[in-house]
């Protein structure tokens, strides 16, 4: 066997394994999962844009015309505060804050909330589970439902009250 041969050969079992890798990937991105959270990606930046248009072209501007009422400056993003000849600017935070704040209230009211509430629907009912202990009425300790002597005090214990199983109608 050359050298060549020998090269070949690991040429095409480097190709195999990585093409079975590429075919792993292919069905992690394909996973409806995966796919679904792209798209949430995707429209959520295009509404954290609408929101922010919202807060810099409407909202701010309007707290600055309520706040120039009271004396402050007017452009509110621009607004800072001088300390120690250095200017802190807070009118874009704020407007962060605001930006913020709106996208969580209305994720929260038209997504989670509808989306619980479709959960809620569909999600089946559990009854609760018959209990399977109860407690020793002379020591206090608890032991199985069917057990006839405690296994801590070996006192004789009464007959459980098993709760009985309705029979269904038919």
């Amino acid at each position: 066997m050359s050298r060549f041969d020998t090269f070949r050969d690991y040429g095409e079992r480097g190709w195999k394994a990585g093409m079975g890798e590429l075919g792993g990937f292919r069905k992690f991105i394909l996973r409806g999962n995966v796919v679904d959270l792209a798209v949430g990606i995707v429209i959520g930046a295009a509404f954290t844009g609408v929101v922010q248009e919202l807060v810099n072209d409407f909202l701010q501007p309007l707290i600055g015309i309520i706040l120039a009422t009271a004396g402050f400056k007017q452009n509110f993003k621009d607004a800072y505060w001088l300390l120690a000849g250095q200017k802190f600017f807070y009118g874009n935070f704020v407007g962060a804050v605001i930006t913020f704040l709106l996208t969580a209230l209305v994720l929260y009211f038209f997504v989670v909330r509808p989306v619980t509430a479709l959960q809620d629907r569909f999600t089946p009912k559990k009854e609760p589970e018959a209990p399977t202990t109860r407690e020793c009425p002379y020591c206090l300790s608890t032991i199985p439902l069917k057990a006839t002597r405690c296994a801590y005090c070996t006192a004789q214990l009464p007959p459980s009250e098993e709760p009985q199983q309705v029979a269904a109608r038919s």
